[in-house]
């Protein structure tokens, strides 16, 4: 058995469809649906039981440590503006603990979530080693959350044993009920089927123009697809970036979307609120060398791919889950 957290979330809930398609059904589902239309992601997958995250540790209690093939923990809260701290202190850092020892313990297989939103507000650069990330300074209290279980790991010697993953920034279908931290992909479209048009942060940096702030943008297929290696390839552990591995402004992801759309490109560019400029970041771009050193070989989906058939095959339909 598979136990999979955060299941019904925007990652996990692709990582669950991927899990199906390979053949995979025996799978406990985790999360905490109350009520929202999370649900709605998983309409169509397999899976043996669905569990409320409340419940998992009284569960894994009650069950044989051998019954369970791995944990992939994707379950957070991921917003970059939460504020109450020892929230994410148990949500975040000591719920993936708890896991991660249970699973080391026993021999389980364990992968969890990290983030980009640990390299802070960039100035250290974006490596993964392990000689670097002790220096990290994440700028929100999420950020700081998924940097203490990377830190918990490089601490403890655990890198040869379970699994981190920092995602970027990652867009594409099943993340609609994510509100305001849903991707500017899926808030672009829907902006320019209101509005026609874009509207975009103007730089405060001189060395940046208008629109072209840089992210490392990764399609959530792609994330899914190397999660599933991690699974299949045991030995390899450690803690890595999850990236496309070069940076696009936020003009190319602009562009993306009007021809997705067949639209022509109107974008405005509008202040930054006060509140945001100090700590806003103009770059990032995972260094991706030690992923590939590790054997992964299967190339990312462009920018401009991913827009298309996110659009195409997902936002423009009726039903548009995957």
């Amino acid at each position: 058995m598979i136990i999979l957290t955060g299941a019904a979330g925007f990652i996990g809930s692709v990582v669950l469809k991927k899990l199906n398609d390979l053949g995979n059904s025996d799978i406990l589902i985790v999360d905490n649906l109350g009520d929202t239309d999370k649900w709605k992601n998983l309409v169509g997958k397999q899976f043996a039981d669905y569990l409320h995250k409340s419940k998992l540790a009284e569960y894994l209690n009650k069950i044989k440590p051998a019954d369970i093939e791995a944990i992939i923990h994707l379950g957070a809260c991921s917003s970059t503006t939460e504020r109450d701290a020892e929230y994410l202190m148990d949500n975040n850092f000591r719920y993936t603990r708890f896991l991660a020892e249970l699973a080391i313990e026993h021999d389980i297989r364990f992968i969890y979530a990290s983030s980009g939103a640990t390299y802070g507000n960039g100035t250290q650069g974006f490596s993964d080693s392990n000689s670097v990330t002790p220096s990290l300074v994440p700028e929100n209290m999420y950020g700081y959350s998924k940097h203490l279980s990377d830190l918990w790991t490089i601490n403890n010697g655990y890198t040869s044993k379970i699994t981190g993953l920092k995602f970027f920034n990652v867009y594409g279908p099943n993340e609609y009920h994510k509100g305001n931290m849903s991707s500017v992909v899926f808030k672009a479209f829907h902006q320019v089927k209101k509005e026609g048009r874009i509207t975009l942060f103007k730089s405060h940096r001189p060395e940046y123009a208008d629109g072209e702030q840089r992210r490392d943008f990764i399609y959530v297929k792609d994330v899914a697809e190397t999660i599933i290696w991690f699974l299949q390839n045991r030995e390899v552990n450690g803690i890595y970036n999850l990236g496309f591995g070069k940076s696009r402004s936020w003009n190319d992801l602009a562009k993306a979307v009007f021809k997705a759309m067949n639209c022509k490109p109107v974008i405005e560019y509008v202040e930054m609120p006060e509140s945001i400029r100090d700590r806003y970041q103009y770059f990032t771009e995972a260094e991706m060398n030690k992923l590939k050193d590790a054997g992964y070989t299967t190339a990312f989906t462009s920018l401009e791919a991913g827009v298309e058939d996110y659009i195409r095959n997902y936002l423009s339909k009726e039903h548009p889950y995957l």
